[in-house]
């Protein structure tokens, strides 16, 4: 049984303190002999040259360690995820597979827009919670400040485990409100922890938390409210323990925790939690599929003895072993050498070897079961979101969704030699990454790169540049707008075409315009009556459209949404097909699409800045002078705190902008909100 495994996240803000967390938990683990530091550049999981150098975590690393507690030893695979939006799909693909996370939060900073960004993201994919309140030790860290702001900005029940002793310069360790002990750590590389009494001054302190944390759980578990109830009872260690890991299990509430990762206080205790609290991965409930022939719903037990399902959320690909498939086995179990089926591409390929992770080592493994992750090799055309089956089984698990770029640059190698290779290299880092858009510039014959935001395009181009040794030229970064329809027409589009033999025919009559309601894509509505157009060709008038919408009337960018109607039409008894319609559908928008006031939308970024006080009015002044819309200034521990909404075009370069503006004393954060329309006096410098 898989009772001792635990797959969990690491997710936070930038500079929370993930990874230095994580290298914490491995060393105390034992899967590393010697604690790395993100700022001397050498930490497990952020291997790749550009996160040491940055300092931050750029694809999210997955290792596999054991923890000891009470005799068990329990399997953890760890993935730890970047805090920065622009790495947005790096954290998307690892929540999907994963079963529970650590939210890390800094005790000054508080909760974050990135950390409220991958909480619901989370939330989404029905994730297991445990918070952890790091740098304690940080001038302004305030525990209940945070605790506060995870129930007011995050929505959820947070349950405080612990309650710090000190803070800042006098944090000197945590309250164990279920043991009712104080814990110190009192050597430098903290790994010798001493259980004392809870010293008197903070005895009423924890004797009121400790109450709050049963009434918070009789509040959200029957079981644990009868116990509560009862004053006949004495409520052990144990009642707790069951009723917060069912609180975890039914996500109605969130274990609170607390230390200094860098300062090597509250680790251990943390790593208890997650053994203790989170689920392992049979404790789910089913794993839901499609049979990929019948489309019917498919329920599969996560356990090894079920038939084998298995989803890719990663693809690596590694100068020594090729291709690497990341792979989440949620139910039966493979060995090296069994075949197995791609879902998507029908193709069936034989596993050659199934590879443990450790960061950037790897054990070789015979089997695979449910619940584990692994890697494959040997799978020659798999792409994130695959779904993997046995033969003859094929079940589709839901696959990951892929945010759409915002910013692309135009790029080219400086040497004619690198042409070649250029285009190959292009490939393999889109199969990495399907976040970045490649595709080429039908008016000027450029490639274009499309990404997540200036720092995921500057990162993909140096990876270029670092790991196959290609110097590339780059434009300046332009935003990938949108086109929408602002008013509704009627049009007939009829298509006549008569070659030897079987010739062409559609006829179409549709409304077109845009939606009602605030959807995006394609609105289709089907009006045909008595069957003018029969019902297997409505469908390709539908795809037809929405193709078209990939190439707006105005300049050729896709459109956010539409609204057709299809009204009326005829068919030729032989010369109608399918095809004739789609291409009718395309031809129609094309003719019409201009009449309909076509307009551009650009990208909105929801920014938020924290800076001092002393510059307030600089901070506003360049937010108006981009376009920006100040929605609220707030105030956290001593400093002021911007939310605007501004437009992505004018964003470009605001990192450095802000530095030199408030002599570095400024932090921003950003994340696509939405799209709005251009105002006019920018659309016409725009429009060409």
């Amino acid at each position: 049984m898989k009772y001792n495994t635990r797959n969990i996240g690491i997710i936070a803000h930038v500079d929370a303190g993930k990874t230095t967390l994580t290298e914490r938990l491995l060393y105390y683990t034992g899967m590393i002999h010697k604690i790395g530091n993100v700022d001397e550049g050498n930490t497990t999981m952020d291997k790749d040259i550009q996160e040491k150098n940055r300092g931050i975590t750029i694809s999210s690393a997955a290792i596999s360690t054991q923890w000891k507690k009470d005799e068990i030893v329990f399997n953890i695979n760890i993935i730890d995820t970047p805090g920065h939006i622009d790495f947005a799909v790096e954290v998307e693909r690892s929540l999907r597979v994963l079963d529970s996370v650590v939210a890390v939060f800094c005790a000054s900073s508080g909760v974050q827009p990135q950390t409220e960004n991958v909480w619901f993201q989370a939330e989404k994919y029905g994730i297991s919670k445990i918070c952890f309140i790091n740098k304690m030790d940080r001038i302004g860290a305030d525990f209940f400040a945070v605790l506060n702001e995870i129930k007011t900005k995050l929505d959820a029940v947070p349950l405080a485990l612990q309650i710090p002793m000190g803070s800042e310069d006098s944090f000197e360790g945590v309250i164990d409100l279920i043991k009712q002990k104080a814990l110190y750590w009192i050597d430098e590389n903290g790994e010798t922890i001493i259980e004392k009494e809870i010293p008197e001054l903070y005895k009423a302190e924890a004797y009121e938390w400790r109450l709050k944390l049963m009434e918070t759980l009789a509040e959200s578990d029957e079981q644990f409210f009868e116990y509560f109830l009862d004053s006949e009872t004495k409520i052990s260690e144990e009642m707790l323990f069951k009723a917060i890991q069912r609180a975890c299990l039914s996500r109605n509430l969130v274990p609170v925790l607390c230390g200094s990762a860098f300062k090597n206080k509250g680790v251990q205790p943390l790593l208890d939690a997650i053994v203790t609290y989170l689920p392992a991965p049979n404790q789910l409930s089913f794993i839901k599929g499609k049979d990929a022939k019948t489309e019917e719903t498919v329920e599969l037990e996560r356990n090894e003895k079920e038939m084998f399902s298995g989803l890719v959320f990663k693809v690596v690909i590694d100068k020594h072993m090729g291709k690497l498939s990341m792979l989440r086995i949620y139910s039966g179990s493979i060995k090296s050498g069994d075949t197995v089926q791609n879902v998507r591409t029908g193709e069936s390929f034989r596993i050659s070897r199934i590879l443990q992770m450790q960061s950037d080592k790897t054990i070789t493994v015979e089997e695979g079961k449910a619940g584990d992750i692994v890697a494959l090799t040997g799978i020659k055309d798999a792409k994130t979101g695959d779904s993997l089956s046995f033969v003859g089984r094929a079940v589709l698990l839901e696959s990951i969704t892929i945010p759409a770029p915002v910013i692309r640059v135009s790029i080219e190698p400086k040497t004619n030699a690198d042409e070649k290779s250029f285009g190959l290299v292009l490939a393999k880092i889109q199969e990495e990454d399907p976040s970045l858009v490649v595709e080429r510039d039908r008016q000027t014959g450029e490639t274009l790169l499309s990404g997540l935001g200036e720092l995921h395009l500057e990162v993909t181009l140096e990876k270029i540049r670092l790991n196959y040794g290609i110097e590339i030229n780059q434009g300046k970064p332009k935003v990938s707008y949108k086109e929408i329809l602002t008013e509704t027409r009627i049009h007939r589009e009829k298509l006549v075409k008569q070659t030897g033999g079987s010739g062409q025919f559609a006829d179409i009559t549709f409304e077109i315009g845009p939606r009602s309601d605030d959807g995006i894509g394609l609105e289709f509505i089907n009006q045909i009556k008595g069957g003018v157009i029969p019902n297997e060709f409505i469908p390709s008038v539908e795809k037809g459209f929405r193709e078209a919408m990939e190439n707006g009337a105005l300049q050729g960018y896709p459109l956010e949404s539409m609204k057709v109607t299809l009204l009326d039409g005829s068919t030729h008894s032989n010369d109608s097909h399918a095809q004739d319609f789609e291409m009718a559908a395309r031809d129609g928008f094309r003719e019409i699409g201009k009449s309909c006031k076509p307009k551009l939308m650009e990208p909105i970024m929801k920014v938020e800045i924290q800076t001092i006080e002393d510059y307030t009015g600089t901070v506003t002044a360049d937010i108006n002078k981009r376009r920006g819309i100040i929605i609220s200034i707030d105030e956290k521990s001593g400093r002021k705190v911007f939310t605007a909404e501004v437009p992505l075009a004018s964003t470009f370069g605001y990192i450095s902008d802000l530095r030199t503006l408030t002599s570095g004393r400024a932090s921003i954060s950003m994340k696509l909100s939405h799209y709005a329309l251009v105002p006019d006096f920018i659309a016409n410098t725009l429009v060409t």
